[in-house]
């Protein structure tokens, strides 16, 4: 069965190896002759780094906030080391953006679930940054044992 399902694999991968990537892009043009399956998932589990904020207009807002997710390895002489990644987490569905913006707290423990997109930000010199965020579609809050 393993065998099997390799075979039919394989030429699959192989051809997306020739298949150069590219930026996220938004097309308007007719419904493609096959539509395929895709997968845009992520999972983290941290540390909220700072209180959600409300941004956005009152057409359209959204709530941010960030969490620390981090790595620990260790070198070959021994010693231990930590590498901590942040992550910019966006909210738009209305009832989980208000239930985070009023009980996630900083340094609080917290579970996301959800997708990751790329984009780019203005900002007020007029620079493009790029971006990377997490759109939450759920978001569990963990209590400390000594709360």
């Amino acid at each position: 069965m393993m065998q099997q399902s390799k075979r039919m694999l394989l030429p699959l991968l192989n051809g997306l190896r020739n298949v150069p990537a590219r930026s996220a892009t938004t097309t308007t043009a007719a419904a493609p002759a096959k539509i395929e399956k895709t997968v845009n998932t992520v999972t983290i589990l941290g540390r909220v780094g700072a209180d959600p904020q409300l941004r956005g207009s009152q057409e359209h807002p959204v709530v941010t906030f960030s969490v620390a997710t981090h790595t620990n390895y260790k070198y070959e002489n021994g010693d231990w080391a930590q590498r901590t990644d942040w992550h910019r987490v966006v909210v738009f569905k209305p009832n989980l953006r208000d239930t985070v913006l009023e009980y996630l707290k900083k340094g609080q423990r917290t579970m996301v679930q959800g997708k990751i997109t790329y984009g780019e930000i203005t900002d007020q010199q007029g620079n493009q940054k790029t971006s990377t965020s997490i759109i939450a579609d759920d978001v569990l809050f963990f209590r400390d044992a000594n709360n």
